[in-house]
């Protein structure tokens, strides 16, 4: 496995394709709610991570689709989540954005 180089004294900015490309391969493996499921329901689409007010993105390239959940609520406090997932514990934005 080939390792991201990072000059001395800076941090790594998470921006290495193949880093990211293994990572969300695992981090999708790992998803509660998939809209490919034949159970998800409707009104889980407008519920997903990415526009939860809890939901807080990560930085670099990983943050155009994984955030982390801080909802004190849910099961997955504290967990990196994939945006288009969701848990029962959703709360949505005061301005309705998401990501």
């Amino acid at each position: 496995m080939g390792r991201h180089r990072v000059a001395v004294g800076e941090p790594w900015t998470g921006d290495d394709q193949d880093h990211n490309d293994r990572c969300h391969a695992r981090w999708r493996a790992s998803l509660n709610r998939s809209t490919a499921q034949a159970d998800y329901r409707d009104e889980w689409y407008d519920a997903q991570c990415g526009g939860c007010g809890f939901w807080i993105a990560l930085s670099g390239e990983l943050g155009r689709d994984y955030g982390v959940c801080s909802n004190p609520g849910s099961s997955l406090d504290g967990r990196v989540r994939f945006e288009h997932d969701g848990c029962e514990s959703f709360a949505g934005r005061a301005d309705g954005s998401f990501g």
